[in-house]
């Protein structure tokens, strides 16, 4: 369960923003969330809202980089440069990154400041059960008169010799989960789906492919890909995966095609017959629906957070909420998972609590800023959020 997450110096973000999923009393019951054990009571559904260029993406790859490097920045190219843009007026400054996390009934705390040259300081932390105090597992700094990295370490159980070898673009914990450390491997796993990558928002037609392999391979999901969207009103029975085989080009090493499936829709007809059609044909509100599917249905089953760049695209505002519903309750929603999600759909302002919104803005000087709607001075849980957001009485809106 994510409790928050915290960046300054990225992307077009300069100064710091925090992203905050908790809950204070104030908040009924009734609005979407997830109890832990250990008390905190956390949003299962966050929006971002803003005009186009603020900062919308930039916020869900903050998030992104950090769960990347934490976990999978071992495997990255051992000279590249990290993927990390700073804000253009701050490019000599490090950016800084931090998230806090429940797991196994724990509160985690991973913390990174870095330039894109190297780390600069990782540090992990667990909170005490007792005392809920912070205690290190690892601190990693970088040691610029030395030339070399200062590792403190307990129970963390990664030899001393392995760590100091940690190259400076990677994480220690990508690191240690590498060598076989357990604390690693388990917090690393990563349970993070996303229509971004770090090139931007893959085209819808990767996407479909992206997906129609996914759902080739789990049937449980696919199955239920199927009852949703044949009960969303699209015109579908139902939907098939059929293999495709893509000759290797000319001149590359000869072997066997690589295989791809592709999705086809079925669709009765008023004789009786069924007609199926590849999904190039179908609707681009079909098409959406089948991607957003492949990448919430694996969080909803297994647990974890899903981040989504332009969620509504294509899709009818109706649609909103019975998909954003999935993460409401526990029979849908099993493991507590978590939406991140940005949209240009404002009627979700109907739909969400206030506490579940983000606004972002961008200044005169291209620094962008966040914040959460109910941290808005005068703001009440019975105004009209769409009416007052499209009147500019929040900010956040395009200045025309």
């Amino acid at each position: 369960m994510l409790i928050r997450f915290a960046f300054s110096n990225f992307r077009s973000f300069l100064d710091r923003t925090e992203v905050n999923w908790l809950f204070d009393g104030n908040v009924p019951a009734s609005v979407w969330s997830t109890q832990a054990a250990t008390g905190e009571r956390a949003s299962t559904v966050m929006t971002v809202i803003g005009a186009n260029a603020s900062g919308k993406t930039s916020l869900l790859r903050a998030i992104l980089f950090l769960n990347w490097f934490a976990g999978d920045s071992f495997a990255g190219n051992p000279a590249a440069p990290l993927p990390l843009e700073p804000h253009v007026d701050a490019l000599r400054e490090p950016s800084e990154f931090e998230v806090d996390w429940l797991l196994d009934g724990r509160v985690w705390r991973y913390t990174l400041r870095c330039t894109p040259q190297r780390v600069l300081r990782e540090d992990l932390y667990v909170r005490h059960k007792q005392t809920r105090r912070m205690r290190y597992i690892f601190q990693r700094e970088w040691n610029e008169a030395k030339g070399a990295y200062r590792i403190k370490q307990q129970e963390f159980d990664f030899a001393a010799t392995e760590a100091l070898k940690t190259r400076p673009n990677a994480s220690l914990l990508s690191t240690a989960a590498q060598y076989g450390v357990p604390l690693a491997q388990k917090l690393v796993k990563n349970r993070v789906w996303s229509n971004v990558n770090r090139m931007g928002r893959l085209n819808i037609e990767q996407q479909v492919f992206k997906a129609a392999g996914h759902f080739f391979q789990a049937l449980s999901q696919r199955e239920r890909a199927v009852e949703l969207l044949r009960s969303w009103d699209l015109g579908l029975s139902n939907v098939e995966m059929h293999e495709m085989r893509v000759p290797i080009p000319e001149g590359m090493s000869e072997g066997a095609p690589e295989k791809l499936w592709y999705p086809f829709g079925k669709h009765k007809l008023r004789s009786g017959q069924t007609v199926e059609l590849p999904f190039a044909l179908e609707s681009s509100g079909t098409q959406s629906a089948f991607v957003l599917l492949h990448h919430l249905l694996p969080v909803l089953e297994q647990g974890g957070l899903a981040v989504i760049d332009e969620f509504e695209s294509d899709l009818h505002p109706h649609m909103l909420e019975p998909i954003l519903s999935l993460f409401a309750d526990k029979h849908t929603n099993p493991h507590g998972a978590q939406l991140l999600f940005t949209c240009h759909a404002v009627e979700v302002l109907n739909i969400l609590h206030k506490s579940q919104v983000m606004l972002v803005e961008k200044d005169e000087h291209n620094e962008s800023s966040a914040w959460r709607l109910d941290s808005v001075q005068g703001i009440r849980s019975d105004d009209n959020f769409y009416a007052k957001y499209m009147a500019g009485a929040y900010g956040a809106v395009p200045q025309l």
